[in-house]
């Protein structure tokens, strides 16, 4: 059987997001005692510039940042990196020319488990605009549909209120309007492409629920157990 690999995480994007990354990761790897669960180094560091300001506003570049981390994780012994952020993957390329190890794409991951569309996506507004969605399920043949201005803006404000304080309360409720207004549209599945709203769980039970979180965990088990992920 292979050797199990390091994992290194880009974290900090946000801590909370990060912290529950880690969490779902220890849930899912096939482990009875601590000696078989992976070798995690984290690098959470919550001043990356804001990916969303640099896409939308002009600010500063996180690219310099997330290269930097990458780096300094190979450099610590990783062997395999995930990033628990959907808008950072917008400098998914720029990682990947850094370094000489494999970067896990939790874009292509999360759509790739979509089986029924057309899907309404929850995301933050640079992920949407970029249309990094849009284009990953282009490629798979898949309708993305995305919230209006209105109901975005909801989706904006929720991920905030989870960065301030990273407790779901009435924030369900609000999402739960989203996905009401995105199905009324026709969307049969919905997509969780922005790790702060993990952190609220599954908010509509009447449709497929995807959670990119969840994928980039499946992923980041497959290639470091090779054999015995899931």
């Amino acid at each position: 059987m292979n050797r199990p690999k390091t994992v290194g995480v880009i974290g900090g994007m946000g801590p909370a997001a990060t912290a529950e990354f880690f969490r779902r990761l220890i849930v899912a790897t096939p482990a009875r005692r601590d000696d078989e669960h992976l070798r995690v180094l984290i690098d959470s560091d919550p001043r990356i510039p804001g990916r969303t300001a640099a896409i939308l506003q002009g600010g500063p570049d996180p690219a310099p940042r997330l290269r930097e981390i990458a780096l300094g994780l190979e450099a610590a012994g990783a062997e395999l990196l995930a990033m628990p952020c959907n808008t950072a993957h917008a400098y998914l390329d720029v990682i990947r020319d850094a370094v000489a190890i494999p970067v896990l794409d939790m874009l292509e991951e999360a759509t790739a488990k979509i089986e029924t569309g057309p899907v309404g996506l929850l995301a933050t507004a640079a992920t949407a605009r970029l249309g990094l969605y849009q284009d990953a399920g282009r490629r798979r043949g898949l309708e993305v549909l995305v919230p209006d201005a209105d109901r975005q803006a909801d989706v904006t404000r929720v991920i905030a209120a989870l960065k301030a304080h990273p407790s779901p309360g009435p924030l369900r409720e609000e999402i739960g309007r989203v996905v009401d207004a995105l199905k009324a549209r026709g969307a049969r599945a919905i997509l969780v492409g922005c790790t702060e709203l993990s952190l609220l769980g599954r908010v509509d039970e009447s449709l497929v629920w995807i959670d990119a979180l969840d994928a980039l965990v499946e992923a980041t088990v497959r290639h470091a157990l090779p054999g015995r992920g899931t």
